[in-house]
C-alpha cells in the first residue's frame, strides 16, 4: 500500500509544482524538456532497459504519437493548473480513464456490465458539474475550458496508446517506456531550440532546476505505480481505485487549503460524483473477473 501512497504523493506534487511555476515565472517548456531528460536517465538507472532489443518492427507509430502527445499535453496540464487550479485539473486527468474504457467498448468490442455503464454516466455528469461556474464567471473563463478538455482527452488517448504498448510482448514495457522518454525529450528539445532561435525564451538555471524536480516526481509517480501493480498483482482494481481516488481527494484538499481555490456547491457535488464513478468502475472490473 505504501507504493500507492507514494505514487499519489508524486502525482499531486507534479500539479503543485506546475501551480507554483506561475508564481516564480518558470518557463514550462524548458522545465518539461529537462523533466523528460531526468525521467529518461532515471528510467535507464532503475529499469535497466535492454536497448539491443529495440528493432525496426517495434510499434514506432505509437512511440512517435506518444512522443508528440506527452510534452504537448504536459503544457496543457500546466495551463489548466495555472488557470483553473489543481482541483479541477486533477479531476479532468483522473476522469480521462473514461476514454480508454470507451475505446475498449467501441473499438476493441469488450463486453460491458451494467455497473460500468452507470459509472460512465455518473462520470460524465461529474465532469460537467465540477467545471460548472457561476454565470458571471463563465464569460471570463469560457476560453479556459480548452485546457481541462485537452487534459481529459489527451491523457485518455495517451492511456489507450500505453495500453497498446503493453500488449506488444516482444519488448518489455519498461524498454518501450525508455524509448518513449527518449523521443519525448527530443520533441521537447526541438520546441525549446526553435523558441530560443526565435528569441521567444532564453535558458535560465531556475527553469532547469524546476525541470529536474518535476522529472523526479513525474518518474516517481510512474515507478511507484508500477511497483504497486507488481506488489498487488492479484488485485489490480485496488491499485486502480486507490490511485484515482487518492489523487482526487488529496488534490482537492491541497487546492482548497494551500491555494485557496474556490469551488461552488455544485462543484463539490461534481467531485463527489467523480469519486462514485471511480468506485463503480472499479466494482465493475471486479465483477468482470
Amino acid at each position: 500500500m505504501i507504493y500507492i501512497v507514494l505514487s499519489i504523493f508524486c502525482s499531486v506534487t507534479v500539479a503543485i509544482l506546475l501551480k507554483l511555476a506561475k508564481r516564480y515565472q518558470i518557463s514550462i517548456i524548458q522545465a518539461v524538456t529537462v523533466n523528460y531528460l531526468t525521467a529518461l536517465i532515471l528510467c535507464y538507472l532503475f529499469f535497466k532497459p535492454d536497448v539491443n532489443l529495440i528493432h525496426s518492427s517495434a510499434p514506432w507509430t505509437i512511440y512517435i504519437a506518444l512522443a508528440i502527445l506527452l510534452p504537448t499535453i504536459f503544457l496543457f496540464l500546466a495551463a489548466s493548473v495555472k488557470n483553473l487550479g489543481i482541483v479541477k485539473t486533477d479531476i479532468a486527468q483522473r476522469l480521462s480513464l473514461f476514454i480508454p474504457i470507451l475505446a475498449a467498448y467501441f473499438i476493441f468490442k469488450e463486453d460491458f456490465n451494467q455497473l460500468k455503464f452507470i459509472g460512465l454516466g455518473i462520470g460524465f455528469a461529474a465532469i460537467i458539474l465540477t467545471f460548472l461556474r457561476k454565470q458571471r464567471e463563465q464569460q471570463s473563463t469560457s476560453s479556459k475550458w480548452l485546457y481541462p478538455v485537452m487534459v481529459f482527452v489527451g491523457f485518455g488517448v495517451i492511456d489507450v496508446l500505453f495500453k497498446q504498448i503493453a500488449l506488444y510482448k516482444e519488448l518489455p514495457y519498461t524498454t518501450s517506456l525508455f524509448v518513449v522518454f527518449c523521443l519525448s525529450f527530443f520533441v521537447a528539445l526541438v520546441i525549446v531550440s526553435l523558441m530560443i532561435f526565435k528569441r521567444e525564451t532564453k535558458i535560465q538555471l531556475v527553469n532547469l532546476g524546476c525541470g529536474l524536480i518535476l522529472g523526479l516526481f513525474n518518474f516517481g509517480n510512474i515507478l511507484f505505480y508500477l511497483k504497486a501493480h507488481k506488489a498487488l498483482s492479484s488485485n489490480p482494481s485496488t491499485v486502480f481505485a486507490a490511485m484515482n481516488l487518492g489523487v482526487i481527494v488529496l488534490g482537492t484538499l491541497v487546492g482548497l487549503i494551500a491555494f485557496k481555490e474556490k469551488l461552488t456547491l455544485v462543484n463539490y457535488f461534481g467531485i463527489l460524483l467523480a469519486i462514485c464513478a471511480v468506485i463503480l468502475i472499479t466494482l465493475s472490473q471486479l465483477n468482470a473477473i
